[in-house]
């Protein structure tokens, strides 16, 4: 008994910081003992390291992340967190790629969808005669003698599914109502078959110059 009640503050406080110490590295060290927060995020997904002069066409572009962070670390921002479709040296064709994720220090417990099917292309262009192209009620009274286009030809630039579509490219023009010249910058239109514009490409020049003269009489335009 007198060895235990010798110094027996001190052996009590010994033994306080000793438990202490032995639930701080027990709670600290082991994830069970933290509490673990998981976020849901939507996150867009961008192609990577498409060889140039290539465009890919995929439906998904968005991924639907689920991660987890220990208690009491702050949230997770979406743009944080990177989807990336690593298209190096993909040419022509159908692929299924992994979606990457680039991250901060989280767990990853979900991603969904964890691979995309997508279609690589090459992009393509086209010279195309530019033809004047009517639009409006035709007057008796006035006949279209000629018509200039400045320049004559535009560049469809494109992805090669989408440039053939196109059919011709159009300078869509009011019908003169009155004998005279008609001096203006027209929108250069790529349109398919049926006439309707074909979306998805680029026209260069996009503005072309259209001189109409008409006189009076009756007939149709030409």
């Amino acid at each position: 008994m007198r060895f235990i009640e010798n110094n027996f503050s001190l052996k009590l406080l010994a033994l306080a910081l000793a438990v202490v110490g032995w639930a701080y590295f027990r709670f600290a060290n082991n994830p069970a003992g933290t509490a673990a927060a998981a976020q849901q995020l939507s996150i867009p997904i961008t192609a990577a390291n498409l060889p140039l002069g290539y465009v890919a066409h995929f439906a998904d572009h968005q991924a639907v992340v689920t991660v987890a962070t220990r208690g009491g670390q702050p949230a997770v921002h979406p743009e944080e967190i990177k989807a990336v479709l690593d298209l190096s040296n993909k040419g022509t064709g159908v692929y299924n790629i992994p979606v990457q994720l680039v991250a901060p220090d989280v767990v990853v417990q979900s991603l969904s969808p964890a691979s995309i099917t997508l279609t690589v292309e090459p992009i393509e262009q086209r010279p195309f005669a530019v033809t004047v192209h009517y639009v409006g009620s035709q007057s008796a009274s006035v006949v279209v003698e000629n018509a200039r286009v400045d320049p004559q030809t535009a560049v469809v630039r494109a992805p090669a599914s989408v440039l053939g579509q196109v059919s011709s490219v159009h300078a869509d023009v009011a019908l003169p109502s009155a004998a005279g010249v008609v001096d203006e910058m027209v929108h250069a239109v790529a349109v398919d078959s049926s006439g309707a514009e074909v979306s998805g490409l680029s026209v260069a020049p996009n503005l072309v110059r259209v001189v109409i003269r008409s006189v009076a009489g009756t007939g149709r335009a030409q």
